[in-house]
C-alpha cells in the first residue's frame, strides 16, 4: 500500500497527516493527489465517503502563499451542509501551515457577516455556486489571484441546475489556473464541462461498480399506501440507533417525518426548504444521538458528514441505479456492517430491474407480511441535546459549558456528549434521563459568569 511518505509533502503537512489520524492513502487519494499536487488538471470518479477531500485538499493547503492575503483556491459545493464539511477538513489540513483562512461561503444566512469576513480576506473559499455569484456581483469578493478551481459533486451540481452559475463563476477567474472536478457518475454534461474548462484533465477512476461487502440489502414489496407503516415496522424490528429514511420530495419528508413522530418515533426532516439554523439543529440533534431517524430528500445522500449508520431505508426506490448507491452508500462504512432497506410498490418493479441489470446481479426479497406484522417499538433516542444562545463570536468556549455543567451544576462528566459550537448558539448533548437537570441547572446557573439563554433544541 502507498503512504503519505511518497507524496513529496512537507514535513508539517506529514505530520498533521498523523495527527488527524491518516495512516495510508484512499484509493481515491493515492490515484488523484499526485496529479494535483503536480497543478496538472484532473477529473475523478469518487463517490460520498471516499476520502475526496483530502485527496484535493492536501495539494491546495500544500499550495498556498501564506502571505499572499488574498483568495487562492475556490471549491464549489452543491450543498450548504457539504461546504461546512469541506470547509471543516481544509481547516483541520491547513493546521499544517501558519495563519490560513478558509471562508465558507453559502446562502441561507445573512451576507452581511460574510462580507465583513470577505474583508479581512481569505486563502480558500468554500461555497456554494449562488452565493458565491452573488459576492462576484457584489464585488466583495475577487477571484483574480486564483490559481485553483475545484468543482466537488459536479454531477450533483447539474442536477440541481446550478450549470450556468459554475460557468459564471469559473470565467471569473483566470485562464492559467488548475481545475479540480470530482463527480460520482459521468454524465454527457460532465464531459462537456470538462471540455470546456480543464486543459488534459487526467482521467481518475478507483470506484469498483460491487456492491459494499459491509452492507446488506433486502427489499420488501408493498403495496401502495403501505410505505409509512412500513418503514415503521422495519424501525421497530431493528431499532436502529440512528437511520436515514430516504423520501422522493419535500413534502413526502415532511409527512414522512410528522407520522413518525405521531406513533412516537423520533424523527426530524431535512430538505431544501429548511433556514439554515434549523439544518444545523436537524443535524447537530441527529450526529449527537438526541435523534433516531433523519427523513431526507436525496440531497442528503451526498455530502453529510454522518458516521456509524447501521441502517437507511428507501422509503421509495431512486430514480435511478446510481442514486440508489449513493443512498446506501451512507452504511456500511469503516468496516462496521450495514443494512439497507429497499420498500418497492408494484408499479416500481421496473426500477428494480434496472438496478439487478446494473450490477448483473439479482437482489434479495424479504418476507413482507412478517415486515409488516411488526408490533410498533418506537426506540427512544439516548441523547437530548441543549441549545445555549452564545458560540463562537461570544467567546463561549466547550470547556466553559462542561464546567458550567460539571461544576457548579454537579453532574457527572460522562453524561456529556457531543458539544457543537456555531457563531451564535452552541448545542450540547445530555445523557436524556439527566437533561431536564442539566437544563434547569444551565437557565438557574451561570456560563463563564453570565446568564446566557437555554432551551431544548
Amino acid at each position: 500500500m502507498p503512504s503519505f511518505n511518497e507524496f513529496g509533502l512537507s514535513k508539517a503537512m506529514t505530520v498533521n497527516l498523523k495527527q488527524l489520524g491518516f495512516s495510508q492513502p484512499t484509493d481515491i487519494q493515492a490515484a488523484a493527489l499526485p496529479h494535483c499536487l503536480a497543478g496538472r488538471d484532473v477529473i475523478a470518479m469518487a463517490r460520498t465517503g471516499s476520502g475526496k477531500t483530502a485527496a484535493f485538499g492536501i495539494g491546495l493547503v500544500e499550495a498556498l502563499r501564506p502571505k499572499l492575503f488574498a483568495v487562492q483556491s475556490v471549491v464549489l459545493c452543491p450543498t450548504r451542509e457539504l461546504a461546512d464539511q469541506v470547509a471543516k477538513s481544509l481547516r483541520e489540513l491547513a493546521r499544517a501551515r501558519d495563519n490560513i483562512k478558509v471562508l465558507t461561503l453559502c446562502g441561507g444566512v445573512a451576507i452581511g457577516p460574510q462580507i465583513g469576513s470577505l474583508a479581512h480576506g481569505a486563502h480558500i473559499v468554500v461555497g456554494t455556486p449562488g452565493r458565491i455569484q452573488d459576492h462576484l456581483r457584489k464585488g466583495t469578493l475577487k477571484l483574480d489571484k486564483v490559481s485553483t478551481v475545484v468543482l466537488d459533486e459536479a454531477d450533483r451540481m447539474l442536477d440541481m441546475g446550478f450549470q450556468e452559475a459554475m460557468e459564471d463563476i469559473l470565467s471569473h477567474a483566470p485562464a492559467e489556473r488548475q481545475t479540480l472536478m470530482f463527480s460520482a457518475t459521468w454524465p454527457a454534461a460532465i464531459r462537456k464541462l470538462s471540455g470546456q474548462y480543464q486543459r488534459e484533465p487526467v482521467d481518475v477512476r478507483v470506484e469498483a461498480v460491487e456492491q459494499n461487502p459491509d452492507i446488506r440489502e433486502l427489499f420488501y414489496e408493498i403495496a401502495a399506501g403501505q410505505e409509512t407503516k412500513a418503514v415503521m415496522s422495519v424501525l421497530s424490528k431493528w431499532q436502529p440507533a440512528s437511520c436515514i429514511v430516504f423520501c422522493a420530495t419535500k413534502r413526502d419528508c415532511d409527512d414522512m417525518a410528522e407520522a413518525l413522530k405521531q406513533a412516537g418515533f423520533s424523527a426530524l426532516a431535512l430538505h431544501g426548504d429548511l433556514e439554515q439554523r434549523e439544518r444545523d439543529s436537524v443535524l447537530v440533534r441527529f450526529a449527537n444521538q438526541s435523534c433516531s431517524v433523519l427523513v431526507a430528500t436525496d440531497v442528503a445522500a451526498r455530502g453529510l458528514d454522518i458516521k456509524a449508520l447501521p441502517l437507511v431505508i428507501n422509503a421509495e426506490l431512486a430514480r435511478d441505479p446510481e442514486v440508489h448507491t449513493h443512498r446506501i452508500g451512507r452504511t456500511g462504512r469503516a468496516g462496521e456492517q450495514g443494512l439497507a432497506v429497499t420498500l418497492c410498490t408494484p408499479a416500481r418493479g421496473h426500477k428494480v430491474s434496472q438496478l439487478e441489470s446494473s450490477r448483473e446481479q439479482a437482489v434479495e426479497w424479504g418476507d413482507s407480511e412478517a415486515l409488516l406484522a411488526t408490533p410498533l417499538s418506537p426506540l427512544k433516542p439516548a441523547m437530548r441535546t441543549l441549545c445555549i444562545a452564545g458560540g463562537r463570536k461570544d467567546k463561549v468556549r466547550p470547556g466553559d459549558i462542561l464546567g458550567a455543567l460539571t461544576g457548579d451544576a454537579g453532574l457527572p462528566g460522562k453524561i456529556v456528549g457531543k458539544i457543537d459550537r456555531f457563531e451564535f448558539q452552541t448545542f450540547v448533548a445530555i445523557e436524556a434521563e439527566y437533561a431536564h437537570q442539566a437544563l434547569n441547572r444551565l437557565k438557574s446557573g451561570r456560563i463563564k459568569g453570565r446568564k446566557i439563554p437555554v432551551r431544548y433544541a
